[in-house]
């Protein structure tokens, strides 16, 4: 339980840097911008993140191992870039306001989205 609510505030910590970062590509707006205070959509927003990168991610990682291979592993971001718009689509279905502009925002939203989690996981996680 530690470490999933670890995952969580890293990826909310990500996307908020991720938004900071590349404004007009990535963006979060709460629900009817007002009803949710900005942090609870950032933490709402990590969860459907951890959930479809955790499931739906995991599933296309493996079946798209054979392009890995062939592309030298720069399929991975083509794949992240899909997923982020994944995630948009679906957290607006349920309410909050992740919005990407376009597959090229998505694109270096991914990148940006996955050096700081693996920045802020470094330095956040206790090492065994």
């Amino acid at each position: 339980m530690k470490s999933f609510i670890l995952s969580v505030a890293i990826n909310a910590i990500a996307l908020w840097l991720t938004t900071i970062l590349l404004p007009a590509q990535v963006a979060i707006y709460p629900p009817g911008m007002a009803m949710l205070p900005f942090a609870l959509t950032v933490l709402w927003v990590a969860v459907v993140f951890g959930l479809v990168n955790g499931t739906l991610g995991t599933v296309l990682r493996f079946l798209s191992f054979p392009l890995f291979i062939l592309t030298l592993g720069l399929f991975a971001l083509v794949l992240n870039a899909l997923l982020l718009m994944l995630i948009a689509w679906v957290s607006t279905l349920w309410g909050t306001g992740l919005t990407v502009d376009g597959f090229w925002g998505a694109f270096w939203g991914s990148i940006v989205l996955s050096l700081v989690s693996w920045i802020l996981g470094l330095i956040l996680r206790p090492r065994a």
